[in-house]
């Protein structure tokens, strides 16, 4: 169990804290995973009485868990609740907190904030608990957390990190990306280095290539204006994709520690070569939805006509293909797709074995499968014989097991990063190192499409990835591997 602590939550009103935070927190309390007396202060800027944020609290939990909750751990985490407001015309708001927290016996002395704000704020945050003492190790430790992203692109990481790091050490910062929060993807490490059939063949002696693929079959809904200024490149590529592409081809740490766990991440990111920007249309493919019919939702529109300007050139879909470049890899091809739109929605990471038959009739597509959502499982695909007098009639089947059964425990991703700020374990949470590995090898993409304005190939809302994408194919034996 953590130690008693004081979780602050910036931004607790927000969407965020609604959806995943608070009811997160009240299942951790549920599964007895918070000390006793922990305490959960939350910061807004609307000045509203502690009645009407329990009340709202129990809104959240009510559209969480529709009345399936045990009354007595509600009780219990009412109390741990407390509202504070710094409404944005007060002077001395972050005086007046800074005193509450420091004062007030109620509150244990370790201090864990969690910024759930604009990253616009992230610093200026930062710079206010510093200068009321909030942050000051001496006799307790203090942690925060950020939300993604971290910095827009390399430059703006740095200065960021820059500027926090006046006042925290690394080992006090939390970089977030809930991704490697997510169960499945955890399971990857210990997949890989737990059975010991697989490391003979985890290399470039018998791996043809590797895809990691996030689609989704929703639009941009209403962050058109956010999604205009970010693109599918970097907003998913550069922190969720790469995440999962160094959990994929890491080397063994040598123990499961936080610390060796991101050494090795870090070795990977950094060890990825640049794409060649001279030939990037043979590295990197863009595209945006046009409209057309997705099930269940019909006809929807357009990604230029939701936005209302049609020289948008930002991708909704993205695929690159990178290259590692050490023993274990060299010369096998990573790609990163991602996009929106699309006809079916799933995260995966597909492994392709080499076909060393030369004889077409045995010649067969080995896969390994990580499949991360919206199913959890690990598969094989073999070729089999099928019964019957016809020696050679030979198809496909399936070797899966699941990562998660009906009966075990349901832990959401923010529940998992949250339990892991509470008690110091920084191994889901991102380095600054490798923070600056993936902006340094995106923003020369980015660079790029953002400066060749020419029209970016459109794509049919429902459909598959557009044929188009396949020019970052190191040969033609390759193809996008379809869903789960």
């Amino acid at each position: 169990m953590a130690d008693n602590s004081t979780l602050v939550l910036f931004g607790a009103r927000g969407n965020l804290s609604r959806i995943k935070l608070i009811p997160g927190l009240f299942h951790l309390d549920e599964a007895g995973k918070l000390s006793d007396a922990m305490k959960i202060v939350s910061v807004g800027r609307q000045n509203i009485s502690q009645d009407e944020w329990e009340n709202e609290i129990k809104d959240m939990l009510e559209n969480k868990f529709k009345g399936h909750y045990d009354l007595k751990v509600f009780e219990r985490f009412i109390k741990r609740n407390i509202y504070h407001a710094t409404l944005p015309d007060d002077s001395n708001a972050f005086r007046n907190f800074a005193k509450l927290l420091h004062e007030d016996k109620q509150f244990p002395k370790n201090f864990a904030f969690f910024l759930s704000v604009r990253p616009s704020d992230f610093a200026k945050i930062v710079d206010q608990l510093a200068e009321e003492n909030l942050l000051d190790e001496d006799k307790y430790w203090r942690r925060v957390l950020i939300e993604k992203p971290f910095g827009t692109n390399l430059k703006s990481a740095v200065e960021l990190q820059e500027s926090i790091s006046k006042h925290l050490k690394e080992n006090q910062i939390y970089r977030i990306d809930h991704y490697l929060g997510k169960s499945a993807l955890q399971n990857i490490l210990w997949t890989r280095f737990t059975n010991s059939i697989l490391d003979p063949i985890w290399n470039n002696n018998h791996i043809d290539h590797i895809q990691i693929t996030n689609h989704e079959t929703l639009g941009v809904g209403e962050r058109t204006q956010f999604y205009d200024a970010t693109g599918a490149l970097r907003d998913m590529t550069q922190s969720h994709l790469l995440q999962m592409l160094a959990l994929t081809t890491m080397e063994k740490p040598k123990t499961f520690s936080p610390d060796d766990i991101r050494v090795e991440k870090i070795k990977l990111l950094k060890s990825i070569k640049p794409i060649p920007i001279n030939e990037i249309n043979k590295y990197a493919f863009r595209a945006q939805y046009k409209s057309g019919d997705i099930e269940k939702e019909g006809h929807v529109k357009g990604y230029l006509e939701e936005l209302e300007n049609n020289k948008s050139v930002v991708e909704t879909y993205a695929a690159i293909r990178l290259y590692i470049d050490n023993p274990r890899w060299k010369n096998i091809p990573v790609y990163l797709r991602t996009a929106k739109r699309l006809n079916q929605s799933g995260t995966f990471i597909s492994i392709k074995f080499k076909n060393k038959e030369t004889d077409q009739k045995l010649a067969f597509n080995n896969w390994l499968v990580f499949s991360i959502q919206p199913k959890e499982s690990t598969y094989f695909e073999i070729k089999t014989k099928i019964p019957g007098l016809n020696d050679s009639d030979l198809r496909a089947t399936r070797l899966e097991g699941m990562n998660r059964l009906e009966h075990d425990e349901k832990i959401d991703a923010y529940e998992t990063l949250m339990l892991d700020l509470l008690e110091g374990n920084q191994s889901r949470f991102l380095h600054i190192d490798e923070v600056k590995a993936a902006w340094s090898l995106i923003d020369p993409i980015i660079k790029y499409w953002s400066e060749n304005l020419e029209k970016v190939h459109q794509y049919t809302a429902g459909t598959s990835d557009p044929k188009e994408s396949e020019i970052i194919f190191e040969n033609k034996s390759q193809f996008w591997r379809k869903g789960n």
